[in-house]
Formats: C-alpha cells, sequence, structure tokens
C-alpha cells in the first residue's frame, strides 16, 4: 500500500506485533517476503539491511509495479517498487519488526508467502545465509 511517506507514524504510536506464523510451520521452511515500497533504491537499501542483518538471504528488487488501492476513504493509484526477501518462516516476525522501523510507509505492504519446492540447492543456500531463528 503506498501510504505517503510524508505521514510518518509519530513515535509514541507503538508497532503491533505482526500476525504469527502458525507453529505448524516449521522455523526452516522456506518463505518469499513480499514489500512494497515508493522506489526501487529504497527498497534496495531496506534489502541490503535485511541481507547484511542475515535475515534474508538475498531480495530480489522489481522496479515498478502499479498499485491500485483504497485508503482513507479515496481510491489511490501509484507506481511502487515491489521487494521479494527470500528467507526462512522463522525470521518473518524480526523482519517485519525490522521493517516497522525502517520502512519510509505508515502501513507498509509485508506479507510472509510460503514457498512449496524449489531447487533443493537453493532451499539448502538460504538456509545457510540466514541466521538461526530464536
Amino acid at each position: 500500500m503506498a501510504v505517503p511517506s510524508s505521514v510518518p507514524v509519530p513515535p509514541s504510536v507503538p508497532v503491533p506485533p505482526s500476525v504469527p506464523v502458525p507453529p505448524s510451520v516449521p522455523p526452516e521452511a522456506i518463505c518469499e517476503v513480499v514489500v512494497t515500497g515508493p522506489d526501487p533504491e529504497a527498497l534496495a537499501a531496506l534489502a541490503r539491511t535485511l541481507v547484511d542483518e542475515r535475515l534474508c538471504a538475498c531480495g530480489q528488487v522489481i522496479p515498478a509495479v502499479r498499485s491500485i488501492y483504497r485508503w482513507e476513504g479515496a481510491v489511490c493509484e501509484e507506481t511502487e517498487a515491489r521487494l521479494a526477501l527470500h528467507t526462512c518462516s522463522g525470521l518473518v516476525d524480526a523482519i517485519v519488526a525490522r521493517l516497522a522501523k525502517l520502512h519510509p510507509y505508515q502501513v507498509p505492504c509485508v506479507l510472509a508467502l510460503p514457498v512449496v519446492g524449489g531447487d533443493r540447492r537453493y532451499l539448502d543456500w538460504v538456509r545457510a545465509e540466514v541466521r538461526r531463528a530464536r
């Protein structure tokens, strides 16, 4: 959702917790966390931080997506960028918390999607590159 960055979250407003990953999903299960943002550079900076902190193995930036959404009673349409983060489900809460501090939007789109299959070598690489979930 392209909530204008000119509407900051006041420091006194607590960030609500993320919706937890169900306990039936093992923490080492691979998932993709989708994030939208104002531009590719902003999302690349977020990806670099999260990779550096080992919260995700990689971030893939898609420079332009068209978002249509309702915000404060009006239908809005914006060009945004999209970020796909590859990580383990046990790190989703930490990613959501980190993005709550770093993301420029008041209500950023952050969705964790399950990965149901893929190249075993890539999935093993993702697990090896992220920190262990606590």
